[in-house]
């Protein structure tokens, strides 16, 4: 959830992470720091809440070193404070550390420092862990990456952790477990971060260090080994990342340029995947992997949050298409249970970042039981995209807002592509089926453009309903997982509480919720169900709730039963969802704006999940 940057080489450190931890800021958000390593000085600033306090901070302040490394914190143990802010110093004041993750038994290590009589500054697991690290050093009287690789021999949980040692002024040194860290790799010059963001104007070379292996950083050399103590041969990439993807751009917020960025990403998606014209899908993932998938007797889809509800438009899509039964699963819950996974069974691992923790944890257990593992990830290079046997990536970009926009609706282009692949491979779709949901796919981008260049009309409607303390979203059949999105994102940037529910379902609960101050969504776009949402519509309306629907060009009914209605470009209902989404996208976000929240930096919300 944190975000890490280091720096060693030949330029002034400070400005190299203060911008890297403005960039990673959407990783977390209620304190940072930096610790700056000049010849044999060690100097710790850090300040509790935005960068931007940690640079006021810092004026006037002795930042001339050419080593350095910088933290913006999500707190786990311990609240947000300047004492619990990273970096930590040791007891002696010769090391000091960030880390991304949780020490899951920091506890008894605790106990067995203070009995030793070290005393602790801050309330974290990561000052826990430096002074065990020092102490190992201390007492075998051996150098520091021995003392880290017996120290992480000890410890449970996840990490990434870079070192500074004022003896040392040379030298980074970093590890990682279940958290990312990317190194890039310069000119006499070396970066550390938790993505590429930090340093993608000073070097496109770039390694992705893996679980359980420590790099010894220096400006002219970068090592990897293993705990073992053994060497490993460092793997360069090119990234393929430009900067202006990580800047707004003119907009006032990524959250809105990321939601106005959707027709280009969604462009991006399908190029040179999908060809209307000449009838095909191309993804190597799936055509060199298709036995395997037409065979499945069954898919399981694991994700958390957006990712999840994205797997229930999939849940909705393969089901109709492909014929094969899918279970959409949180990944949260299916790592700690005792799920039934057979040998054949394929499991679909969606994650915009590529690294949420307890997706990862999941995808271990399955691929231990013998499933095939199949990732649909953003990010290039993450660790779940390592662990799959195959994949696609989403080609949406970086996403800086918290809040997923363009994410979603990637993630919605790929599996829609997959479904319909494998349906074409099974033979349980018809030939002019098949192509007509190509056609209808391939116009959504132009689609999307038509939605957003209305987007001032929900700006009005969001002024309409910013004193209300509670929303509910109904949607039926693909319709229904658009609902929960939509509840989720108003939660997410707005803190109004709002619940998503199957239409159908309200009378079975939530409908007591309603009355004239409850503003209800209906996402009610032309399908099978349009008549039965239609009564739901009703239903609502004869005990006075608020009615803003989300409707299809051309309804001629729904409007008349609806407060407030935003109409979108007839589509078919299977692909409906991903344009069905971007309405209430734009109500969380003009809402949010509208209540004077940063919606780029919600509160407690952090965008990569990498703990527990």
């Amino acid at each position: 959830m944190c975000g890490i940057v280091g720096y060693i080489g030949y330029k002034q450190a400070y400005p190299v992470v203060i911008k890297g931890l403005k960039r990673l800021e959407y990783r977390g958000y209620d304190s940072s720091g930096v610790a700056l390593l000049n010849d044999n000085k060690l100097n710790v600033y850090k300040k509790k809440g935005r960068v931007s306090e940690l640079e006021e901070l810092m004026i006037g302040k002795d930042v001339s070193a050419t080593v350095g490394i910088g933290h913006t914190r999500w707190a786990t143990h311990g609240e947000p404070s300047d004492r619990n802010a990273h970096p930590h110093q040791s007891a002696s004041g010769r090391l000091a550390m960030i880390h991304n993750g949780i020490i899951e038994n920091y506890a008894p290590i605790k106990q067995e420092l203070l009995k030793k009589g070290y005393e602790f500054k801050s309330e974290t697991d990561t000052e826990v862990l430096l002074n065990f690290i020092e102490d190992i050093q201390i007492n075998n009287q051996c150098s520091l990456e021995e003392a880290l690789r017996i120290a992480l021999k000890r410890i449970t949980g996840a990490y990434c952790i870079l070192l500074l040692d004022k003896e040392d002024p040379e030298t980074i040194i970093a590890a990682r477990k279940g958290s990312p860290l990317v190194i890039g790799i310069g000119k006499g010059e070396h970066f550390l971060a938790s993505d590429a963001s930090p340093f993608i104007e000073y070097t496109k070379e770039v390694v992705y260090v893996n679980d359980y292996e420590l790099a010894i950083v220096k400006p002219e050399e970068l090592v990897l080994k293993n705990l073992g103590n053994e060497k490993i041969t460092p793997f360069v990439q090119e990234l393929d990342m430009e900067l202006a993807a990580i800047e707004k751009g003119g907009y006032d917020h990524f959250m809105l340029k990321e939601i106005f960025e959707q027709p280009s990403t969604i462009f991006d998606c399908l190029r040179g995947r999908l060809d209307a014209a000449a009838g095909t899908i191309t993804m190597s993932g799936i055509e060199e992997n298709i036995i395997q998938l037409v065979n499945a007797q069954r898919i399981l889809i694991v994700a958390c949050g957006t990712s999840w509800h994205a797997g229930l438009v999939a849940e909705y899509i393969i089901e109709e298409l492909c014929r094969i039964p899918v279970e959409v699963e949180y990944a949260s819950e299916f790592r700690y249970r005792n799920p039934i996974i057979n040998p054949g069974d394929v499991i679909i691992a969606i994650s915009q970042s590529g690294e949420t923790a307890d997706t990862l944890v999941a995808l271990e257990k399955a691929k231990e039981n013998g499933a095939f593992i199949f990732g649909v990830v953003n990010a290039v290079g993450s660790s779940i995209a390592r662990i799959s046997h195959a994949g696609a990536y989403t080609h949406a970009g970086p996403e800086i807002g918290v809040a997923s926009t363009k994410a979603f609706t990637g993630q919605l282009a790929v599996l829609m592509m997959m479904a319909l692949k494998i349906a074409k491979a099974k033979a349980t779709i018809s030939d002019e089926r098949y192509l007509m949901l190509l056609s209808e796919l391939a116009s959504v981008p132009e689609k999307i453009e038509l939605i957003l260049s209305r987007s001032e009309e929900m700006s009005a409607i969001a002024e309409k309903y910013l004193d209300a303390s509670d929303f509910l979203f109904l949607g039926r059949g693909y319709n229904f997982p658009v609902a929960l999105e939509g509840a989720l994102k108003l939660k997410e940037i707005s803190y109004i509480h709002a619940e998503g529910y199957p239409a159908a379902e309200m009378k079975h609960g939530p409908i007591a919720l309603v009355d004239s101050s409850l503003p209800v969504v209906f996402i009610a776009t032309n399908d099978v169900y349009h008549e039965k949402i239609i009564s739901n519509m009703q239903e609502i309306k004869a005990r006075k709730g608020q009615i803003i629907s989300i409707i299809t060009d051309g309804d001629d009914v729904t409007p008349s039963l609806s407060d407030d209605y935003f109409s979108i470009p007839a589509i078919d209902e299977v692909i409906a969802p991903i344009l069905s989404v971007v309405p209430l996208q734009l109500l969380s976000y003009y809402v949010g704006t509208m209540k004077g929240i940063d919606v780029d930096k919600p509160r407690n919300l952090a965008k990569s999940v990498t703990v527990e």
